[in-house]
């Protein structure tokens, strides 16, 4: 049995850079595939343990949410989910290269 996994935050409204849709290409993964991990915890294996400390913080107080993954190209592309705002609603969530940060 199948158990669906209940998403630990919302997204917002979801962009993505045309380098890091060009890098998720040449490594054959799939946009969704990385923001599945994202909303579930699963925040890379490219984190330092501060900035880990710091995502879950973001869980109880609506700030900002950055995850990292190094894809099979040995490229990083970062998807980072903007702060809430005064009604709890996240705008936003962007995939993008750090060089284009």
């Amino acid at each position: 049995m199948v158990s669906e996994r209940k998403p630990l935050f919302p997204l917002g409204q979801v962009v993505a850079t045309p380098g890091a849709l060009e890098e998720l290409s040449k490594a054959h993964v799939a946009p969704s595939d990385l923001l599945d991990r994202h909303i579930n915890g699963d925040f890379g294996e490219s984190l330092c343990d501060e900035d880990v400390e710091a995502n879950k913080q973001s869980l109880q107080d609506g700030s900002r949410i950055l995850s990292s993954y190094r894809l099979t190209t040995g490229v990083k592309v970062w998807v980072i989910t903007e702060a809430a705002d005064d009604h709890g609603q996240r705008p936003a969530t962007t995939l993008l290269l750090p060089s284009e940060y």
